[in-house]
C-alpha cells in the first residue's frame, strides 16, 4: 500500500476552507467560552458576535480541543487510509492544544508526529501548507515535519492592538507586562517570539503605529519570495489598505491573503488588531 501522508491543523491557523479542502487539511477546532456557552470556532461563533460582546465587555475565555476530539480525528483519518499523520498546532506557550494533541497521539492507530510550531494564525497556517505539499507530492512524514519547521523559521508574525487589556484579561501577554504602565499612553506594537507575544515598539497614535508596522513588515520581507497575511479583527478597511500598501512596497510577494481572525484569537486581542504575518519561501 502506498504511504499516505494526512496533515492535522487546529482552527487558529485561519486558512480558508477552500484552501483546506484542496490541500486535504484537516482542522480541530478550539472553543470560545461566551458566559456559560462553549462555542466552536469557525461554526458555532462569528467574529462579529465576537466583537460585539467585547465591546460590551461580557466574560469571554477560550479553551483547547480535548485528547479525545484529537483521537477521534485521528482515527477517522487512519480509517480513511491515512498510514502516518503529521499534526502541526499553535504555539504551546499560548494554548495547550499542543499538549492535547501529544496526549491523543500516543492512543492513535498508526504514528502521529504532533508539532509545535510555535506559530499562530496564518503564521501556522503556511506551515501546514508548505507540509500538505510535500505530502501531496508523496512526500514521508518526517520530510512534510521538515518543511513546516522550514516555513517556521522563516516567517515572522507582527501585529498592533488598540489596547493591551484583552492580552491582560487572557493572560497572554508575557513579557509585554512592562508595557502595562503606560498602556493608555501608547499604541503598541507586538511580535511573536519564540512562540510568545513579547513587545516590539511603543508608538504615539494608531496611524503611527499601523504605518510603522507597514515599515517594518516590508523590511522583513526584503527581496526574497514572500507570502504575507494580514489579519485583522473588526477592522477591515484598515486591513485592505495596509494589504495594497505592502502589495506596492514588496516586490518579492507571491501570495498576499487577507482576513479577519476567529474569535479564539480575537478574544485575547480584541477589536481593532491588524497583524501582519511575512513569511518567506
Amino acid at each position: 500500500m502506498s504511504r499516505h501522508v494526512a496533515i492535522v491543523t487546529d482552527s487558529t491557523a485561519y486558512l480558508p476552507p477552500r484552501t483546506m479542502e484542496r490541500h486535504g487539511i484537516t482542522r480541530v477546532p478550539l472553543t470560545v467560552v461566551l458566559g456559560d456557552r462553549a462555542l466552536e470556532e469557525g461554526t458555532e461563533i462569528s467574529t462579529r458576535s465576537l466583537a460585539q460582546a467585547l465591546q460590551k465587555r461580557r466574560p469571554v475565555t477560550t479553551s483547547r480541543p480535548s485528547p479525545q476530539e484529537f483521537t477521534a480525528v485521528y482515527r477517522g483519518l487512519a480509517e480513511s487510509g491515512a498510514t502516518d499523520i503529521v499534526s502541526l498546532h499553535l504555539s504551546a506557550e499560548l494554548s495547550g492544544t499542543y499538549d492535547a494533541a501529544v496526549l491523543a497521539a500516543r492512543e492513535a492507530p498508526v504514528p502521529v508526529r504532533v508539532v509545535d510550531t510555535g506559530m499562530v494564525a496564518m503564521a501556522l497556517g503556511f506551515c501546514a501548507l508548505a507540509a500538505a505539499q510535500v505530502a501531496e507530492g508523496g512526500g514521508s512524514a518526517d520530510e512534510a515535519v521538515t518543511a513546516a519547521e522550514k516555513r517556521a523559521a522563516g516567517t515572522t508574525a507582527y501585529f498592533y492592538v488598540d489596547t493591551l487589556d484583552y492580552l491582560r484579561r487572557g493572560g497572554r501577554i508575557g513579557a509585554a507586562q512592562a508595557l502595562l504602565g503606560s498602556a493608555l499612553a501608547v499604541k503598541p506594537l507586538l511580535r511573536l517570539d519564540s512562540g510568545r507575544i513579547e513587545p516590539l515598539e511603543k508608538v504615539r497614535t494608531a496611524s503611527r503605529a499601523i504605518a510603522r508596522l507597514e515599515e517594518i513588515a516590508a523590511d522583513r520581507a526584503g527581496g526574497a519570495e514572500t507570502d504575507i497575511a494580514v489579519h485583522h479583527l473588526a477592522a477591515p478597511e484598515r486591513a485592505s489598505a495596509l494589504a495594497e500598501r505592502l502589495r506596492a512596497r514588496v516586490p518579492g510577494l507571491a501570495e498576499l491573503h487577507v482576513s479577519e481572525v476567529g474569535a479564539v484569537i480575537g478574544a485575547h486581542t480584541g477589536p481593532g488588531l491588524l497583524g501582519v504575518v511575512v513569511s518567506q519561501r
